[in-house]
């Protein structure tokens, strides 16, 4: 990162209007070039995505689509042309295609309203396959000015199954995601597999054409049971698929089929195993012929999914891997300690690290020779800017391609990062940053602020993270920390709050809370407490235990784990990770819901949530908000609107994000920037 001469400045909550987002990297088939999604907040408060692309030797990067909402890019197979999809038409997106060397983009597909999720061009460039979901006919563009013109009602949803809406995606109803085959040259559509009851399958063309493989769950209760996927062989002329012999239950993502054809490599876990993430994801590769499955990470604590929180990006919970071009193994993603990095997995052999540092990597495609990879990178102090890497089988160098955040970061005075680890009272140990104000005077007594991630399986890290450098630049000494239930640290580490929340992760948060009073710098009278999602649970979990924290902000939470098993659009499945269910054994749940200790809170709490959150809904919220009402403990309830949703924080509009952020720097400065007049109690459990 270039570095300025002028005095840096603290960074504000409207940054995030300058920051300029990267994403899905793809380089070309010759290693020359790469294409990307460069995505920024332009007029009118709205984000806009364009792709851009920039050569691998560095000399030039440009604008490459005019659009306001491209993404997902794909070169075709012999690297003359770039298919991706443009939102040009906001409720009917399409795919495009344009020529390599620029020029005008041609609109490909002519598919009726609905999503497009996923397409990949076929091995000879002829095709393309395509999930999509048709919008229901009464819930059209069409239907909706018709309504109007006639002065009728918005019409009922009939509903006939738990699989009808999803946070980020809206409701949708009956319809899933349906993959098409489409010409190349004329947009013609034919549908080939409809069979998947949740729409969320995965696909891949076998290297003849004329077959792809796909992963499905045909189960009617398919979303209550993942380990009914399997993997399919696909005629993509007549449809026709054929079960891969002699598979087990499990769930199975990410196909991806091996550049010989004999193997397809996927993610997932094998047997009945626990859902919500908590068990390790690992790498497999099956033959397409017999159905024999070999697992290649099984020797290891390393979750392939294991997914790093920023507000700067949309979260990755996926895999990602890629075969190399001799079919001996595969390039992947592996987050550890906060950190993400690219390894090698042999078929035959043991995984190996390519890179190392303070990174968060993530990867796009392989070049057609193997020997380039497309990539972002970030760290605590850097927005993801694209990177090209040299792959080798024992090492990755990356070269930087992109500038765009350096001019902004070169003004801002970022707040320093330290990494401890702190030991539990049952002597787990636990890794917790410390991210402390700019020049904050050496012997001054800080307020301080406890962040708690979401998921709760995922991990926090290196990747920059807009909110906690605002806290820092406000005055604030910010820890962060990966308690039990978090991914990076292993298998034993993440599964041990599976079903138990509140338990080992508050023994471990209450370590964390009790390492923050002790730092010298921070005074320990003047703590808060917040946390989103699952960290909105533990939030709502700490204020109920402890009056360690003289303020508290919950955020999309948790409250209710009893009416949250038919809320969310995920529905709880009974005596799966949570003992009993809601109806006639709610006792667990109820036993780790932290409304029932509402009682003992006397911690003066914001609590923030989106109308449109099917996640956590906000019903969660109200429950937490109308008992500390009644209870005259000081709240407030800052309620987003409904065209917003449970990722308001890193992928909401602008100004929302915005008034979120000042809303808690004020709601923090109410309370922790003047010293409280009265000995506050504490060291309750």
């Amino acid at each position: 990162m270039k570095k300025s001469s002028t005095r840096k400045r603290p960074i504000q909550a409207d940054d995030l209007k300058r920051f300029v987002l990267v994403a899905q990297p793809q380089v070309s088939p010759d290693g020359s070039q790469l294409v990307f999604v460069r995505k920024h907040c332009g007029p009118k408060n709205k984000m806009l995505s364009n792709l851009w692309v920039a050569s691998t030797d560095g000399r030039v990067v440009r604008q490459f689509t005019s659009g306001d909402r491209d993404g997902m890019p794909a070169w075709s197979p012999d690297g003359s042309r770039v298919a991706f999809v443009s939102g040009r038409s906001e409720q009917q997106p399409q795919i495009f295609v344009i020529p390599a060397d620029g020029g005008e983009a041609r609109q490909l597909t002519s598919f009726p309203e609905g999503s497009i999720r996923a397409f990949a061009w076929s091995p000879d460039g002829t095709r393309l396959a395509v999930a999509f979901r048709e919008t229901a006919p009464e819930w059209t563009q069409a239907a909706k000015k018709k309504r109007e013109e006639e002065g009728l009602s918005i019409p009922p949803r009939v509903i006939e199954t738990s699989w009808y809406r999803l946070d980020g995606d809206g409701y949708f109803d009956q319809q899933r995601y349906h993959l098409y085959v489409v010409d190349a040259e004329t947009g013609e559509a034919k549908k080939v597999f409809d069979r998947d009851t949740t729409g969320l399958f995965s696909f891949d063309w076998h290297p003849s054409g004329k077959t792809l493989v796909v992963s499905a769950n045909t189960a009617k209760d398919a979303l209550l049971k993942p380990w009914k996927s399997r993997l399919y062989v696909v005629h993509a002329d007549t449809g026709k698929a054929t079960l891969v012999p002699g598979q087990e239950d499990g769930d199975r993502e990410a196909v991806k089929v091996s550049p010989d054809g004999k193997l397809v490599a996927w993610s997932g876990r094998m047997g009945r195993g626990a859902l919500w993430g908590s068990r390790n994801q690992h790498l497999f590769v099956t033959d397409l012929r017999s159905g024999k499955t070999k697992d290649l990470t099984g020797d290891t604590d390393y979750c392939v999914a294991a997914a790093t929180l920023s507000d700067t990006r949309e979260a990755a919970f996926g895999a990602t891997f890629e075969w190399l071009p001799n079919s001996k193994g595969l390039i992947l993603t592996i987050g550890w300690h906060g950190e993400t990095h690219v390894a090698h997995q042999p078929l035959n052999g043991k995984l190996r690290f390519l890179t190392s540092g303070p990174y968060e990597y993530q990867i796009g495609n392989l070049s057609k020779d193997g020997k380039r990879i497309a990539l972002c990178r970030g760290t605590f102090h850097e927005l993801n800017e694209i990177f090209v890497g040299t792959v080798t089988p024992t090492k990755l160098t990356p070269q930087r391609l992109t500038d765009f955040n350096d001019a902004l970061l070169g003004e801002l005075a970022l707040a320093p990062v330290k990494s401890h680890w702190v030991r539990s009272e049952d002597g787990h140990k636990v890794q917790v940053w410390v991210m402390m104000p700019p020049g904050a005077k050496r012997g001054s007594k800080l307020p301080a602020v406890l962040e708690i991630h979401g998921g709760p399986h995922t991990q926090y890290g290196v990747p920059f993270f807009h909110e906690m450098q605002l806290l820092a630049a406000n005055g604030y000494a910010v820890f962060f920390s990966n308690p039990r239930g978090s991914k990076g640290y292993g298998e034993a580490h993440c599964a041990a709050i599976e079903g138990d929340w509140g338990n080992k992760d508050w023994m471990d948060i209450r370590a964390v809370a009790e390492f923050m009073a002790s730092r010298p710098y921070v005074d320990a009278k003047r703590m808060a407490v917040m946390g989103g999602s699952y960290g909105g649970y533990m939030t709502n979990w700490v204020i109920g235990h402890t009056r360690m924290f003289a303020a508290a902000i919950t955020d999309r939470c948790v409250s209710n784990l009893h009416s949250m098993a038919g809320t969310s659009d995920f529905p709880l499945v009974p005596d799966h990770y949570w003992e009993g269910n809601a109806w006639d054994r709610p006792e667990k749940l109820w036993e780790q819901s932290p409304l029932k200790y509402f009682g003992n809170v006397k911690t003066p709490t914001l609590v923030i949530h989106s109308e449109g959150d099917l996640r956590c809904n906000i019903e969660q919220a109200e429950q937490v908000f109308s008992a500390l009402q009644v209870r005259g403990i000081p709240s407030r309830f800052i309620r987003y609107p409904v065209t917003t949703s449970h990722g308001l924080s890193r992928s909401g509009p602008p100004d929302l994000r915005i008034h979120r952020l000042e809303a808690i720097l004020d709601w923090l400065n109410t309370y922790l920037k003047t010293k409280p007049k009265r000995k506050r109690a504490g060291g309750k459990r």
